[in-house]
């Protein structure tokens, strides 16, 4: 195997790690009183600011008229959904779903980068599917299928979804530099996190509760800063093909 493709797999490998754990980190910020949504924007914000001091120049790039504005809808979707539904649902039933994304994959890529649907595309979207309904089927078949359908599995799905939009535009994009792309990453996990965050506390709704009891807007107890930082470290694993 090359180096670059040696290197390649083992991001990869590392990005499907810092996947794997990011729910822990958001799960105890949400039990010490931080949501979710907020602490995606706190985490993704930071890491914005360094990423864009470091790399001025990006700046320019982003403000251009481009796609990269669908980047950073898609990525910050991607986020705010997945962290969301992580900490308030099931982990391995949100992951599950999450991971519906080569069902969506294959037909944006159809759509956007003129790709052909093979017969091994399909094939694998159909073991995709199959797996997913044999793990999730609610032990009492149809009559429960409603009743089994929560806002962590439907927040699952839009993350999915968005994430198979964040790799083909990734994909689509790649004339533009590394640095603009990532930074539309990092600035969408903000952007979106916290304009949702936003809107529904303004709005009056409730964004849930942790063990606790806390609501969101809560005074976060002192032990959040900790989880927090491992949610940084968490979110420096780009999520790209």
């Amino acid at each position: 195997m090359a180096p670059t493709q040696s290197l390649a797999a083992a991001a990869l490998v590392f990005n499907a790690l810092v996947w794997g754990l990011s729910w822990w980190p958001f799960r105890q910020l949400d039990e010490q009183g931080l949501h979710p949504l907020w602490a995606t924007t706190l985490v993704y914000a930071a890491i914005s600011v360094l990423l864009l001091a470091a790399r001025p120049r990006s700046v320019l790039e982003l403000l251009r008229p481009s796609a990269l504005w669908i980047l950073i809808a898609a990525a910050g979707t991607t986020n705010a959904a997945f962290n969301w539904a992580v900490s308030i649902g099931d982990v391995v039933r949100v992951v599950l779903l999450f991971y519906l994304m080569p069902l969506w994959a294959v037909v944006l890529a159809r759509v956007l980068l003129k790709e052909a649907i093979t017969p091994r595309a399909m094939m694998r979207v159909a073991l995709g599917l199959a797996g997913a309904v044999i793990v999730l089927w609610p032990e009492g078949g149809w009559a429960t299928l409603g009743a089994a359908f929560s806002l962590s599995d439907a927040l699952a799905i839009v993350g999915g979804f968005s994430f198979a939009l964040n790799n083909i535009m990734v994909r689509r994009e790649q004339q533009r530099s590394e640095t603009a792309r990532a930074a539309a990453m990092f600035i969408g996990g903000a952007l979106i996190a916290g304009v949702v965050g936003w809107a529904l506390m303004h709005t009056g709704s409730v964004l849930g509760r942790g063990p606790g009891g806390r609501q969101l807007g809560a005074r976060p107890a002192a032990g959040w800063r900790l989880h927090l930082g491992i949610g940084m470290v968490g979110g420096l694993g780009l999520r790209r093909l």
